[in-house]
């Protein structure tokens, strides 16, 4: 099982970064968390490592009805959330890839029911983030 969904879109670092904050929010999605992981390596590693890597942002995306059901139904189910989300591009490419956590991964370390239902809506919902990304049509710098 792929345990993420992901686009690849032709947008630039920036917009692609921007577009996938507005196609979260548009799903009811916020970002509680956003790490900069090349600067990150930059910082500990330096800057060969950054550039290795390229541009690679981990989004912590939540949406408050999804996770209040969710921990109501599981309360360990905290230390699975909230939904990363990551925009990346290599260090030469011209497209930037966005990738989501696929939520029926929880399903796959719970028993319960309720955990299903919830992961079934978060996973409709990023989905359908990563669809709108995926027409966006804004173009490249």
């Amino acid at each position: 099982m792929s345990y993420t969904h992901a686009v690849t879109v032709p947008l630039t670092w920036t917009n692609a970064v921007q577009a996938t904050r507005d196609a979260l929010a548009e799903q009811g999605f916020g970002i509680l968390s956003a790490i900069d992981v090349r600067a990150t390596l930059a910082a500990k590693l330096g800057p060969d490592a950054a550039d290795a890597l390229g541009d690679y942002l981990i989004l912590g995306a939540c949406n408050p009805t999804l996770a209040s059901r969710a921990l109501a139904a599981e309360p360990a189910l905290g230390a699975l959330l909230p939904c990363n989300v990551v925009v990346r591009r290599g260090t030469d490419a011209t497209d930037t890839t966005i990738e989501a956590i696929d939520p029926q991964t929880m399903v796959q370390l719970s028993d319960n029911p309720a955990v299903s239902e919830i992961a079934d809506d978060a996973g409709t919902r990023l989905r359908a983030a990563l669809a709108a990304l995926s027409a966006a049509q804004t173009p490249r710098d």
